[in-house]
């Protein structure tokens, strides 16, 4: 009588790249590529609440990044008039000029740094996250008016796209979290939505 032995094979497998059979299988696939798209969007949400919460850190601290130390915002140094008195292009040109430095430029400028930053990282109010970084990054964008080929003074502005820049980039991620409720995973998302008030007024998610 022959013997047959059953090997039994343990340890690390890649999965299988072909394509499941039946319903029940698709079902599986459908979900499991939701759940690896929200940790996707889970991990942009964080990464980009991270830019702007150093921007705000190196802003208010000087820790020698974008801000030279000694310079911070708490040792009397202004986060928007670098910035902004540097404008040399665009139809807001005159007016950027004007707000550089101003202390309502200054205020608003880093709240939002902040608010946007830690809605990001916490996963809380995305909707009100985007609006704001959305307008930041609309007046960035004007700041450095990309359609340029020329400052004002003659030079070559260098744009190296006449539309899309990394401002632009930075507002549609924000608009895609909020609308994809990418606080839900790695967040306190669902909590906060659970919240009376959130729940009252919806343009607070």
């Amino acid at each position: 009588m022959a013997v047959h032995h059953t090997h039994r094979h343990t340890g690390f497998h890649f999965p299988s790249l072909r394509r499941p059979a039946g319903a029940a299988a698709t079902g599986e696939t459908a979900v499991a590529t939701t759940s690896t798209a929200a940790y996707v969007l889970a991990s942009v949400r964080v990464l980009t609440g991270f830019v702007f919460l150093w921007a705000f850190l190196d802003k208010t601290f000087g820790l020698g990044y974008a801000t030279p130390s000694g310079k911070g915002w708490i040792d009397g140094g202004s986060p928007t008039m670098g910035f902004l008195s540097g404008v040399s292009v665009g139809p807001m040109e005159s007016t950027f000029h004007e707000w550089a430095g101003a202390g309502w430029a200054n205020w608003l400028f880093m709240l939002g740094l902040l608010g946007i930053g830690l809605a990001l990282v916490s996963g809380v109010a995305l909707r009100l996250a985007a609006a704001a970084g959305t307008l930041m990054m609309a007046l960035m964008w004007v700041a450095e008016w990309p359609p340029a080929k020329h400052l004002s003074d003659g030079s070559a502005s260098m744009s190296t796209n006449p539309f899309v820049d990394y401002h632009l980039i930075y507002a549609v991620v924000l608009i895609a979290l909020a609308v994809t409720a990418a606080g839900n995973t790695w967040g306190l998302g669902r909590i906060w939505a659970r919240l009376p008030i959130v729940n009252r007024f919806s343009w607070l998610r």
